[in-house]
């Protein structure tokens, strides 16, 4: 049966109160209605002076009372390791989020390895954050262990590429986070249909996204029957590419013609020093990048896995608003999403 037009637009207000800030494209998703409906009800309600629209996105405007949705007027602190990089999509799409909410969000950094998270979100806190976005330093092996006071925080938080340990306190934070195992899969398996039963893994080990990257690597050659070479660390450094080279060379001449890396600064750095060991990508060797930063922008282009680290941050905060929004009525949410990968011309064809 179909809903009428004010059963649909009841719901909408009520997906909207929820939310305190959603995109059309979202809402009709949610609602299982096709979008050019919920442009025209949307449309009738902002009319009315139900709703406020903004750049693609709906809120609710403040009504006599002065009520306003979650986000309006909010300031929302981020934590993030560093900023040049991985994160800065992660940190645009966590803003633009904020800003179609009416919130805004101010950063804070603490580099990998510097032990400045805690004092970092202390001086976010000094801002009057109403919430907190938090990517803590991650060490290898131990994941957020020993980051207890993360559980006994002032205002609600919301972990980013980030999941704590299952036995420990902050295990009940909202979290959002890429599924970087599942990005491996999707690039092996790409290399795989092109004919490569065996694939080099070139990785760092410093990064939540490198020890993710390295046990997704064990789980898709399992799966997809491949033969496992040991896997190559990664040294960014001029001597450290030049051996990263002399490997994967090797590696060629023995057989082995495809090679994922982590992550784009690294994988950059191969295909001018593979041609000095007469090798060419993808003609000799298929290349294929881990992060998608600056993948796009090698020579030749690079096929790269591609987190999807705008949708993360603004995931992470359209939750954040959510639990400022219901308080503990919400359940604890711990997202995952999967990554893409874009296909450019240094994996080549069928070999």
């Amino acid at each position: 049966m179909t809903a009428s037009a004010q059963e649909r637009r009841t719901r909408i207000l009520d997906a909207v109160r929820e939310a305190g800030s959603i995109r059309v494209v979202e809402l009709a998703e949610r609602l299982g209605v096709p979008t050019v409906t919920v442009r025209r009800d949307v449309a009738a309600l902002a009319d009315d002076g139900k709703l406020e629209r903004t750049h693609g996105s709906v809120s609710l405007p403040a009504d006599a009372t002065g009520w306003w949705p979650a986000g309006r007027g909010r300031v929302i602190g981020m934590l993030v390791p560093g900023v040049g990089g991985y994160f800065d999509e992660v940190v645009a799409g966590a803003s633009a989020a904020a800003t179609a909410a009416g919130a805004r969000v101010i950063l804070g950094i603490a580099p990998y390895g510097a032990d400045s998270g805690r004092e970092q979100v202390d001086r976010l806190l000094e801002s009057d954050v109403g919430g907190l976005l938090l990517a803590p330093d991650w060490t290898p092996g131990r994941g957020l262990r020993g980051s207890e006071w993360l559980a006994g925080l002032p205002v609600p938080a919301v972990l980013v590429e980030r999941r704590a340990e299952p036995a420990t306190p902050a295990a009940q934070l909202d979290a959002v986070c890429s599924n970087h195992r599942h990005g491996v899969l999707v690039a092996l398996r790409r290399l795989a249909e092109l004919g490569h039963g065996s694939v080099l893994l070139a990785a760092r080990s410093d990064t939540r996204t490198a020890h993710e990257v390295r046990a997704g690597y064990t789980a898709a050659v399992q799966q997809l029957g491949l033969a496992e070479p040991p896997v190559i660390d990664v040294d960014s450094s001029p001597r450290g590419y030049q051996d990263l080279a002399e490997r994967i060379a090797e590696a060629a001449r023995s057989g082995i013609r495809a090679a994922l890396v982590h992550n784009d600064q690294d994988a950059m750095q191969l295909p001018a020093l593979l041609r000095a060991h007469g090798l060419r990508v993808p003609e000799d060797v298929a290349l294929v990048a881990y992060d998608d930063v600056y993948a796009a922008l090698s020579d030749p282009p690079l096929t790269a896995v591609a987190p999807p680290k705008r949708a993360v941050g603004a995931e992470a905060l359209g939750l954040l608003l959510r639990r400022l929004g219901a308080g503990d009525e919400l359940p604890v949410h711990q997202t995952e999403l999967l990554p893409t990968l874009k296909v450019r011309r240094s994996c080549g064809g069928p070999v």
